[in-house]
């Protein structure tokens, strides 16, 4: 197979009744768009049907691509996937599209030309929030001031799962990424920002799903700890370059 100018990696645990609406979207979305494209679902831990919806699904549409894991985690399950993409563009897409599939062209070329790393954001002048609670947006943006204080100064929202990266930079990063929970994508901008990489922030449009599976006390609790482990795994040379990155030196700032 060539390789595909895109690739989606869709994290996936119990999803077996909201993968099928999102890999309908997502096909035709791709039908009409055109370019080659991949879609590769890492399916984690699940205890339902989520690896024989994506297996059936795949049977009439071959550039979808199921890997399984029995472990659970997030951020382990998109650092399976990323490595294991094909595509010149790498993108992160949850499972419940909350931002829609067709808003994938906001992090390609030629709008973000000169960027390694895009990311949505729900926060950067023209985002849209549709539907969100009010207590949920306050406790997000009390989350975000502590990821900047203590990681990712300059960024207004670093915990949408959207995310799109150049092939380079994402084979660089995952291989030294290590959090397996929901501070994964903290972790790797980190690792992109100590490396130069040049980060973009997008703003989408993105709809509250009263379904999610964020549980807001207990993961906020679990993600500030891995804030720190962060800082712990820095401070152990786990992020250390091995040799200079492709990437650009800019500051992202």
């Amino acid at each position: 197979m060539d390789e595909p100018f895109l690739s989606i990696i869709i994290p996936a645990h119990n999803e077996e009744r909201r993968l099928p609406r999102a890999l309908e979207q997502i096909d035709r979305f791709l039908q009409a768009w055109g370019r080659p494209a991949e879609v590769v679902v890492v399916e984690n831990g699940s205890t339902d049907r989520t690896a024989a919806v994506v297996e059936a699904f795949a049977q009439d549409h071959p550039y979808v691509r199921l890997i399984r894991d029995p472990r659970r985690g997030k951020g382990r399950a998109v650092r399976q996937g990323m490595l294991a993409a094909r595509g010149r563009y790498r993108y992160i897409c949850d499972a419940d599209l909350s931002t829609p599939i067709e808003e994938v062209v906001k992090f390609l070329p030629p709008l973000q030309e000169g960027f390694d790393i895009a990311i949505g954001s729900r926060e950067a002048p023209g985002a849209r929030r549709i539907g969100e609670p009010l207590y949920r947006r306050l406790i997000g943006r009390a989350f975000n001031t502590i990821v900047r204080l203590l990681a990712l100064p300059g960024f207004q929202d670093t915990q949408c799962g959207f995310k799109m990266f150049r092939a380079e930079a994402a084979e660089d990063l995952f291989r030294v990424q290590r959090l397996d929970g929901m501070s994964f994508d903290v972790e790797v901008l980190f690792i992109a920002r100590l490396r130069g990489y040049r980060i973009a922030e997008v703003p989408v449009t993105w709809y509250f799903n009263p379904e999610s599976r964020v549980r807001l006390f207990r993961d906020s609790l679990n993600m500030f700890r891995e804030l720190l482990l962060i800082h712990w795994n820095r401070w152990k040379g786990a992020y250390a370059q091995s040799e200079p990155a492709t990437a650009s030196t800019a500051d992202p700032g």
